[in-house]
């Protein structure tokens, strides 16, 4: 840095420890928005008054107009929880950031949120609520003018399935550590042990070669030999003595030996002598050759004879078979250029000489001659200055003594204001040792400036060999620097070997010459104090505090593409200083929050040596910085466990876990989570760490904090705390017993965050294994698997994975027992084939039942009711788990299993019963129905499949048997046939023929509940549908989770699994904490696009306010969009902004659509099994990246994300929501409803409950009984509070539940108006929150929850009524019928127009049915229809009947879809708007 530069960064106020620790641990900023512009609201203003009129239908007393509300009122987007079209107050207080310099008050940009909240506020005043004749359904008015829903609407939204855990999918970044970290320590670190330093002066005889010029430089080692009146012997002692004192402020643990006008002879003594002592380590050479002639031009140096009459010269190939290698050469006399020239090409000669020699001798150890660093005062043809203010070994002086060399070079330099001499800046005070005194502060900031040039100038690789390997070397080339600087001034180049860049112009060199003319500045201040003048205190350098300003600059500006800091060296040397400490950890901990890659360059600098040291300092404010820098340093490379035993570094971490000891910070918590990461690293795989921490103190303290309620991130690390204490270790287990540790791990099972099960279940699987499995232990182990088998249901894919890993540890340990539950599974399954009569006294799947002899009578089983056999069952249905990788594990598991049993003394009597359940399986069956397929061209050599015979009962749920065959037949068919192309073909192959077996064993059901009606009434509208199965249905491609790997069907199954959940977790620390994420970061790219998405959100609906109200009233029959889907399509919606439109059909596929461009952009598969169908699709997190949520009737949630992408699109999350699917009535299959507000999402269909999952947590936190016998056929609810929410049954009854209550509790309203199966109840999001709901009969109710009757009824058709689609906001409901017409209503029941959205010449009869409607949620102008088309084809060949490829007519299956709009008006209304 230069001085100006300096200069203008001016000095930093000292602050106190506790104001830099309250900033290290500063809250995150909210981060402005701007507001929406002036002509928004101006629009929404101008046509406030006609959707206040155009509401569509007559006003009731107590009811008045919708009024507007400015979107400036709130931060962000709450459409979700209240309407549109009414007034809201203003809040007390707005979450807005003032701007410093009097601008106007900026909202925060919050995650912004679907349909939740109004958005513009007229600028009219508002009027009170009572003044206008206006209210809203179920008498939620009062609720949303109430200050409990205004601080719903200032408070934080959240996007779900969005956090690392999805993003990842639990899988490490580094999994197959292709990438491993950075080595920064020295394996080949060397020390220079011995020093030969010859000095050939001859005092008083010049060299033959050198002319003197007078007055000429005299001084050698700063003494002039030339005023000396003792012998010249003794002068030359003084000298030699004088350097190696120089030399020992480098070094003093080096041995030195001077030699004084060396001989020949003495030469090869000493330097033989040398290395022999040396051994392997480095020697070091100096050359003085000021009083003998120049080196040679083939690089010869010159000693004396015994006499001192002759110059006897010395070949470098001797002196290098002398020294050998490693050595250090430091060559200062005239032409020492031709000494470097020369010095590699003597090497090569030495290295040939050895290869010779190890030919001859193989077995010979040979000296090396290969590393080997040199330093000359001149390139070849130049002469050393001759100048009487500078001493005659200036390049000495610059290698030893740089302070003093320095000061005198600044005062030849620059012209000093005071009086001061050559021999007064000799007397500066201090040792250099000591770092507060001027000298050492000059001598500190020196070898700070050195480093730094360095480290910014030299490769990496250079720079930790001269610079870090050994401390000589290191020394030497922070002085070389100098000597650069000085030389090349004084008309010489030194050089050095390995080559320099070149440094003397270096900008660092203007901050060295500005500290040392501070220091000079004060000098005669000092020495008049010193000599008894007045007294005098020293100003210390701000050299240091400027730095630290500068680095902390850096670190503001966000480290751009990871350039690495130039003031990185600086910051290591302030470490230290008690002073400057505090604050320069704390900016060192800021820089390793930037990555691992921040991480890496700190160590390579050199970094690990000072903060092990800091571990002994008892400063009570470091402690929480250098736990945050030791949890970094540990994240990136854990093989430092050796350095915290060492002086029993470990110790300050174990005592900063103990929450008794205070921590300077307010988020001690989370240090205490740092400290038990730090310990979890130092035991991982060391058992030395292992021993020394295990005490009962730790796990009780592990244990305590457990109980922390409010920070999941140290109850996660106290779980893998204590599962790398006991890991291997036996005597730590036993620890844990005693302590009720493993008892304290099995109730984190319910823990609401994922990342805590997780953990904990890693513990618990490093716990099995005991050596002497006796009785207790058996009992504990077994009574650990129990317990967690309820995670065997968790929502989180991450913790069914590490529950699988527990599994096969248990299984492994267990494998006898689990053979034996096989083998009875086996005998079970295979009964159960030739007696399906038998399955409906299963009892459930969970349910392990007794197997049969031939005569159908029970027999006992062992495995009933162990833990082992309920292991097994839930290991089979995990084999068919949702997602892909949970679903592969199991099956390694099942896999494993079966192999052992056929090698174990079971196998001959398993093998016939394999046999035979794969006959089984193999046999053709009819189908009952079969869904529908896309067009496809006609197949040759396949004969037409016999029609099927509609049956009572319907697919769309898997049965108890299929639950309990699928991984059965899919093990056994690999183990019988042998590896098939993959595993994805195994699983998905076993699905569709074991579903199809289970299909075929149903027995018709009983008939329905309420016999007092027609048995149809309580059926779904499309239970007489039916396609032909004869076309081949297009399989799309399922998406995988990221991350996932298919199996390889070559390799063997092995077990246990081996997890990657603690690596996993381990990256937590390597990712940024302090800065906020990407997304929050304004001006990045994924802020801009966010903002944009946003303006566009705000537009969008700026645009649709006005047409809500003139909806009702305008007819819909303007077709604006066309397109096919090529399969049945059964479920559809629109998303919110996007021009998206999801449609699924009724097997496993879907298709996502550009409505605008009737355009198809991606066709997907589900991935449920045949024989289920996809029941419901939804887009969540619409107002930002939205993803796809889907539901099948198996039970299943499975949530895309990058769905409109082929190649992008991948699984986010898969569950099974519904675990007990029974048979009920007639199939409903799964319905739910997502709460984006709340994270809620509400599932039911065939089961007695309606389930509710929380998307923060993963788990289900209620199950609310259903109050009937009758499956739900839909559901909807409030989306402000999410607290009421309404089902509607096969048997036409509508119930409201609220979730306050006790789920026994919940049904706080049935209607049993309707007396048919309920097509849909729907509650709008906006408008006045309309129930409506729709029975198969065409009948329409208006409901309000606070009445026992309906507001109104009405006959929407007489046919039979298969869809029925409310708006979100405008009072407009649509209604499909079986007789392929859509008719469109006001919810007054005035009929708006009906549709007919296709026919042709084809299609004369109009009896294709109506399969899917939906409305956009917000343009008036977008109403989606499906139909389902069929027509038919032939094709003849001519070659008559009997040949096989004969004429066959084909059914062809296609939907259809229009798009439609409401009359021209509100497209022109909607122009004029934008």
């Amino acid at each position: 840095m230069t001085a100006v530069a300096s200069s203008q960064l001016g000095t930093l106020q000292q602050t106190s420890n506790h104001e830099i620790i309250s900033d290290y641990v500063k809250p995150p900023l909210h981060l402005p928005l701007p507001q929406p512009s002036a002509h928004v609201v101006n629009n929404i203003a101008r046509h406030q008054a006609a959707v206040a009129q155009g509401n569509g239908r007559r006003r009731r007393p107590t009811e008045r107009p919708a009024a507007h509300v400015d979107s400036r009122q709130f931060s962000k987007s709450r459409s979700d929880l209240a309407p549109r079209d009414q007034p809201v107050p203003r809040p007390t207080e707005s979450p807005v950031s003032q701007d410093p310099h009097g601008a106007r008050p900026r909202g925060q940009l919050l995650r912004a949120s679907t349909d939740i909240g109004p958005r513009l506020e007229s600028p009219a005043p508002r009027r009170d609520i009572t003044e206008e004749n206006w209210e809203l359904r179920h008498g939620w008015e009062d609720q949303y003018n109430s200050s409990e829903y205004l601080g719903l609407l200032s408070s934080a939204f959240y996007m779900y399935y969005t956090d690392k855990r999805h993003e990842t999918g639990g899988k490490p970044k580094d999994e197959d550590h292709s990438h491993p970290p950075q080595e920064w320590r020295m394996r080949d670190r060397l020390k220079t042990v011995s020093a030969a330093l010859a000095i050939c002066l001859n005092i008083g005889v010049d060299p033959p070669d050198v002319v003197k010029t007078n007055p000429a430089a005299k001084l050698e080692c700063w003494i002039d030999p030339t005023l000396s009146t003792a012998a010249s012997s003794k002068t030359m002692e003084h000298i030699g003595k004088k350097l190696q004192e120089q030399y020992e402020t480098l070094s003093i643990r080096v041995r030195y030996k001077v030699f004084l006008d060396p001989s020949v002879d003495e030469t090869r003594k000493f330097c033989t002598s040398l290395r022999r002592n040396a051994k392997d380590e480095r020697i070091l050479f100096h050359y003085n050759g000021h009083g003998v002639p120049l080196p040679t031009q083939s690089g010869e140096i010159w000693v004396f004879n015994k006499t001192y009459t002759q110059y006897i010269p010395v070949s470098l190939y001797d002196l290098q078979a002398w020294l050998g290698a490693p050595s250090l050469y430091v060559f200062d006399c005239s032409h020492a250029g031709n000494i470097l020239l020369n010095f590699d090409r003597f090497v090569e000669k030495h290295e040939a000489e050895n290869a010779e020699l190890r030919l001859q001798d193989p077995t010979a150890q040979p000296q090396s001659y290969g590393d080997n660093i040199q330093l000359a005062a001149c390139e070849k043809s130049e002469s050393l200055p001759t100048s009487p203010d500078l001493p005659a070994d200036l390049f000495t002086c610059c290698l030893t003594t740089p302070i003093e060399i320095s000061l005198r070079f600044f005062v030849l330099e620059n012209r000093l204001p005071s009086d001061l001499t050559l021999n007064d800046i000799g007397r500066i005070p201090g040792r250099l040792q000591e770092r507060r005194s001027p000298l050492g502060e000059l001598n500190w900031i020196f070898t700070a400036i050195t480093d730094t040039i360095a480290w910014n100038i030299l490769p990496r690789a250079l720079f930790k060999k001269l610079f870090r390997q050994d401390l000589m070397v290191a020394a030497l080339f922070r002085n070389f620097l100098l000597s650069e600087r000085v030389m090349r001034a004084n008309g010489c180049r030194p050089m050095s070997m390995p080559q320099l860049p070149e440094t003397h112009n270096h900008s660092l060199w203007q901050a060295w010459d500005l500290a040392v003319e501070m220091v000079l500045a004060q000098l005669p201040a000092m020495l008049a104090s010193e000599d008894g003048g007045p007294q005098y205190e020293y100003q210390h350098s701000n050299f240091f505090t400027e730095q630290l300003t500068a680095f902390e600059v850096y670190l503001a500006q966000g480290a751009p593409s990871q350039k690495a800091p130039s003031q990185l060296p600086i910051v290591l040397q302030v470490l230290l200083s008690q002073v400057h400490r505090l604050r320069a950890l704390v900016l060192l901990s800021r820089f390793f929050d930037l990555g691992p890659w921040a991480v890496n360059l700190a160590l390579t600098i050199g970094i690990f040596p000072y903060v092990l040291k800091l571990l002994q300092s008892a400063a009570w404010e470091l402690k929480p910085v250098m736990i945050f820098i030791w949890a970094r340093i540990l994240a990136v490379d854990g093989a430092c466990q050796a350095d915290l035993l060492k002086d029993n570094g470990y110790q300050y971490f174990l005592s900063m876990l103990n929450p008794q000891s205070g921590l300077p910070v307010g988020n001690a918590s989370e240090h205490r989570a740092m400290s038990a990461f730090i310990v979890a690293m130092f035991c991982k795989d060391f058992r030395q760490g292992q021993v020394v921490c295990l005490t009962p103190e730790l796990f009780d303290i592990c244990i305590g904090h457990l109980r922390d309620a409010e920070n999941p991130l140290l109850r996660q690390w106290s779980c893998l705390c204590i599962s790398m204490l006991w890991a291997d270790f036996p005597e730590a287990k036993w620890v844990g017993i005693r302590s009720f540790a493993h008892q304290k791990l099995c109730e984190m099972a319910l823990d609401p965050v994922p990342e805590v099960r997780a953990a904990a279940l890693h513990a618990l699987t490093n716990f099995l294994g005991i050596p002497h499995l006796t009785e207790q232990v058996a009992q504990s182990e077994e009574s650990i698997a129990s317990t967690v088998l309820i995670m065997t249901t968790d929502g989180n894919s991450m913790v069914r994975e590490e529950l699988l890993v527990f599994f096969s540890t248990f299984v492994k340990r267990y494998i006898n027992k689990f053979l034996v539950a096989a083998y009875e599974q086996l005998v079970e399954e295979r009964d159960l084939l030739l007696h399906p009569s038998a399955e409906l006294d299963a009892g459930g799947p969970y349910v392990t039942q007794a197997s049969r002899n031939s005569s159908g009578a029970s027999i006992p089983t062992v495995s009933r009711n162990s833990v082992q056999g309920s292991i097994w069952m839930h290991l089979l249905v995990m084999t068919i788990d949702a997602h892909p990788g949970v679903a592969q594990n199991a099956g390694i598991i099942v896999d494993y299993v079966h192999e052992s049993l056929l090698e174990s003394p079971l196998g001959p009597r398993a093998n016939p019963i394999i046999d035979e359940i794969i006959q089984f399986s193999r046999r053709p069956v009819a189908m009952s129905r079969q869904p529908s397929a896309a067009p496809a061209p006609r197949q040759p050599h396949v004969s037409p499949s016999p029609t099927p015979q509609p049956s009572q009962r319907q697919e769309g749920y898997l049965s108890i048997g299929m639950r309990r065959t699928a991984s059965v037949a899919a093990a056994l068919k690999h183990l019988a046939l042998g590896p098939p192309a993959s595993s994805d073909d195994v699983l998905a192959s076993s699905l569709r023929n074991t579903a199809t077996n289970a299909s075929a064993q149903q027995q018709p059901l009983p008939g329905p509940l309420r016999s007092r009606v027609p048995a149809e009434w309580s059926r779904p509208p499309d239970e007489h549908d039916h396609v032909s199965n004869s076309v081949v249905y297009q399989h799309a491609k399922v998406p995988m989770p990221r991350g996932f790997k298919s199996r390889d069907p070559s390799q063997a199954p092995s077990i246990p699994l081996k997890s990657g959940f603690f690596d996993w977790s381990i990256e937590y620390f390597r990712e940024p904490q302090m800065k906020p994420n990407e997304p929050d970061e304004p001006g990045s790219d994924d802020y801009n696009s966010r903002l944009w998405r946003r303006v566009r959100n705000e537009k969008t609906m700026t645009m649709t306010q006005p047409l809500k109200g003139h909806a009702g009233s305008s007819r819909w029959d303007i077709s604006s969009g066309f397109f096919n889907n090529g399969t049945q399509p059964m479920k559809m919606c629109f998303h919110q902004f996007e021009e998206h439109l999801a449609v699924a059909d009724d097997r496993d596929t879907i298709c996502i659509w550009n409505w605008q461009q009737s355009a198809r952009v991606n066709r997907f598969s589900n991935g449920n099994p045949s024989g289920s169908k996809i029941n419901e699709t939804q887009f969540i997190n619409e107002d930002d990246q939205a993803l796809l949520m889907t539901g099948s009737s198996d039970g299943m949630i499975k949530i895309f994300r990058n769905y409109e992408s082929e190649k992008q699109i991948e699984m986010v999350s898969a569950f099974r929501a519904l675990t007990d699917l029974v048979p009920s009535n007639k199939n409903a299959g799964l319905v739910f409803d997502w709460q984006q507000g709340q994270g809620k999402l509400l599932v039911a269909g065939d089961v007695k409950v309606v389930r509710v999952w929380n998307a923060a947590t993963e788990i289900c936190t209620n199950d609310i009984p259903a109050r009937s016998g009758s499956c739900i056929t839909s559901l909807t609810s409030d989306q402000v509070a999410g607290n009421v929410f309404v089902g509607g049954y096969g048997d036409g009854a509508i119930r409201v539940f609220d979730q306050r209550l006790k789920p026994a509790m919940a049904m706080i309203k049935v209607w049993r108006e309707h007396k048919q199966w309920i097509t849909n109840v729907h509650m709008q999001r906006g408008g006045l929150r309309e129930l409506v709901s729709g029975s198969r009969n065409g009948e329409i109710k208006l409901w309000d929850i606070r009445k026992d009757a309906p507001l109104d009824t009405m006959t929407a058709t007489k046919q039979t009524l298969r869809t029925l689609s409310v708006h979100e906001h405008a009072p407009v409901f649509a209604t499909g019928t079986e007789r392929h017409n859509v008719n469109v209503f006001n919810v007054n029941g005035t009929f708006l127009n009906s549709i007919e959205p296709y026919s042709s010449f084809l299609q004369h009869n109009r009896s294709s049915a109506i399969a899917a409607t939906a409305f956009h949620p917000h343009r008036i102008d977008t109403f989606g229809v499906y139909s389902m088309v069929i027509f038919g084809s032939s094709n003849c060949n001519g070659n008559g009947g009997d040949d096989r490829d004969e004429a066959h007519s084909e059914e062809l299956v296609g939907a259809l879809a229009r798009i439609f709009t409401a009359k021209r008006d509100l497209g022109e209304l909607s122009r004029l708007l934008s």
